[in-house]
């Protein structure tokens, strides 16, 4: 496969795998009253798929160099797409729970961006810029497609139908990509330590920032815009509104970062977010949620391919996968943290603007991490 169309195959994973992960919030509600599953187990379920992803970053980078990310890429998309197809037949409480925990948790963590960064690193090295923004793109398709799908299909077949279908089709994608992608060279080392990311500190910690924001914005804007008086569903469409000025601005970096390096990109993303994000804390009234919307998604995921980028820079490509696992660790971790931390301020408060104000500071943080420090000029006597 020529390196030009291995973007294309890792935006047809990112698609399969962002796709199916994001669309089980939209299953929630028809799942509980089709199968008698309590709401309660079903947000306990997804809090541990979330960790299961998060725990299994480090394994997952090891395989990739230890086996290639083409058959760890496989095995996830045939996890996360089989999942589906369980949980089509699943009777009991805990088939569901576990089928959606265990094969959709180590699925998606095996199909997402650590495997698909790896998987364009090893072939385009230091310019794997532009390859990742053009498959990154994959994973707002995802989120646009597959929900709307999901609602479309749930009347003419039913949950446990929509389950089906949506499993057939990740599988036949994977099917695809299996016989597209070409086979991984053999590992010429061990599966020991990485390389060290110590000396891209402020990297890594403008990188957790930015999960910390990004996770509660997308996932709370909605809760957020119903609070301040829109519909369920005009609110949900909020964020397909996020997932596509999202897409375009994927789209927009392939070109861009063949004439400015991603440090630049991103800091003009994070001055997007604060424009994004002053609004939603200072502005009353629900309309301004659309225009937070929009600007939030242009510096949203597209952050994601940029930090990869800096990071992936000059590494081993034998060694690429377990170096970069550490960074989807703290990535993880920190969106962990940031949900926990506005469920909080939102039980002492009723709001989530107390948690966009931090936002705000994370924000600023994140964009000082990646600034330049200009070199002092000497002193000159005369």
């Amino acid at each position: 496969m020529q390196r030009a169309h291995l973007a294309w195959a890792g935006l047809a994973a990112m698609t399969v795998s962002f796709g199916l992960n994001f669309t089980m919030g939209v299953f929630f509600a028809p799942t509980a009253a089709a199968y008698g599953v309590s709401v309660t187990a079903l947000a306990v379920a997804a809090a541990l798929g979330t960790a299961i992803t998060g725990l299994a970053q480090h394994g997952i980078g090891r395989l990739l160099d230890l086996i290639g990310p083409k058959l760890v890429l496989i095995g996830g998309l045939t996890l996360i797409s089989g999942s589906y197809l369980v949980l089509a037949m699943v009777t009991e409480t805990w088939q569901f729970v576990a089928a959606y925990m265990v094969l959709g948790g180590l699925g998606f963590a095996s199909s997402s961006t650590l495997t698909v960064t790896t998987l364009l690193g090893r072939v385009h090295g230091a310019q794997v810029g532009p390859a990742m923004a053009r498959a990154a793109i994959g994973i707002n398709l995802g989120q646009l497609i597959t929900p709307w799908a999901a609602t479309t299909l749930f009347g003419p077949i039913g949950v446990r139908g929509t389950f089906a279908l949506l499993g057939a089709i990740g599988l036949a994608v994977t099917a695809a990509l299996w016989l597209l992608l070409p086979a991984d060279p053999r590992a010429t080392t061990g599966a020991g330590a990485g390389e060290s990311l110590a000396h891209q500190w402020k990297v890594l910690v403008s990188f957790g920032l930015h999960a910390a924001t990004m996770y509660v914005v997308v996932l709370m804007l909605p809760k957020h815009a119903v609070e301040q008086g829109w519909s369920v569903a005009a609110a949900g469409k909020l964020v397909a509104l996020a997932a596509l000025t999202a897409g375009v601005t994927s789209a927009a970096m392939v070109p861009l970062l063949r004439r400015y390096p991603p440090e630049t990109l991103l800091r003009w993303l994070y001055s997007v977010r604060l424009a994004a994000l002053l609004p939603a804390v200072f502005v009353p009234g629900p309309q301004v949620l659309v225009v937070v919307a929009v600007l939030f998604g242009v510096a949203s995921f597209p952050i994601i391919p940029l930090t990869m980028a800096i990071l992936s820079r000059g590494l081993d490509p034998a060694r690429m996968g377990r170096t970069l696992a550490p960074a989807w660790v703290i990535h993880q971790l920190s969106a962990a943290a940031g949900l926990a931390v506005a469920t909080i301020l939102h039980a002492l408060t009723d709001t989530y603007r107390g948690y966009f104000a931090l936002g705000v500071v994370f924000t600023l943080a994140a964009a000082a991490l990646l600034t330049p420090v200009r070199p002092r000029e000497p002193i000159t006597v005369h």
